[in-house]
């Protein structure tokens, strides 16, 4: 590859962003049954309900943390934890070339599988066809910049925003303009499962990453049977929560897939 191959706007912006990693965070990973998930979705899918895997999770873990674990529904700001005022979520896209991208899904928690398959089609649909949002124009700006003045740049910005809690909507930096949590399925890429980074700019209190559909054999009533498994991986910001935090949202994770049909209601 060529250094202009290399050297993408995203890859530019990214090495402005990143540090070596010093931040404390909370590192986990749970295999998950989804046995009976699969086949809820596949019987969802026939009946004209075009929803996956990601449709479930990500209004899986929107609703964990409304109703079970508000305390990851949180971000920092100058030092003090605050609340975010609806469940927003950061969905993790492939774009047409290659790139990683996102797409933003408002008070995800409140909306049914129905809802979030439209939702997501529409967003996934506007993002692909390259339509110039913010970020996208920002990336492009930001990547101009010869180094290390991107850096100094975008460090003053997080500063302001992150740090100081000052909206800045002529850069499309906010507290928490990544909303409360991002979700990425690695899955669909191969890989079995991964541990997130925790995007300095982003002040989300985790990131959660579905990992690859495998088969594999478990011990279910003293028998050891084929069973339909998925690892999910997460980085908790250690600041805001504990690993005491991240065992109640796997487990409210756990009651959705065994539970669902609970998802086919839309909470508005």
């Amino acid at each position: 590859m060529n250094k202009k191959e290399l050297n993408t706007d995203w890859r530019k912006t990214a090495a402005a962003i990143y540090n070596k990693p010093n931040d404390s965070k909370i590192l986990g990973s749970v295999e998950v049954d989804i046995t009976e998930l699969e086949a809820f979705v596949s019987e969802q899918r026939t009946i004209g309900l075009k929803i996956t895997l990601t449709h479930v999770f990500m209004l899986a873990a929107a609703r964990a943390i409304k109703y079970d674990v508000p305390q990851l529904n949180t971000y920092i700001v100058r030092g003090n934890v605050k609340g975010n005022k609806s469940v927003n979520v950061s969905l993790s896209i492939l774009q047409s070339d290659g790139s990683m991208s996102s797409i933003m899904i408002e008070n995800a928690d409140k909306l049914s599988l129905g809802d979030a398959v439209k939702t997501i089609n529409d967003a996934v649909k506007s993002g692909r066809q390259g339509d110039e949002n913010k970020t996208t124009q920002n990336k492009q700006v930001i990547a101009k910049i010869p180094y290390p003045f991107r850096k100094w740049i975008l460090m003053i910005f997080k500063s302001l925003s992150v740090k100081w809690g000052i909206n800045l909507p002529f850069t499309g930096f906010s507290p928490n303009n990544f909303g409360s949590f991002i979700l990425s399925n690695i899955g669909t890429l191969g890989l079995d499962i991964g541990y997130p980074a925790l995007m300095p700019i982003a002040n989300v209190s985790f990131v959660m990453i579905m990992g690859k559909v495998q088969k594999k054999p478990l011990v279910i009533g003293n028998e050891i049977v084929p069973r339909t498994v998925i690892t999910l991986g997460a980085a908790i910001d250690h600041r805001i929560a504990d690993a005491s935090h991240a065992g109640l949202l796997f487990k409210s994770l756990k009651h959705y897939v065994k539970n669902p049909r609970l998802l086919l209601e839309s909470l508005l």
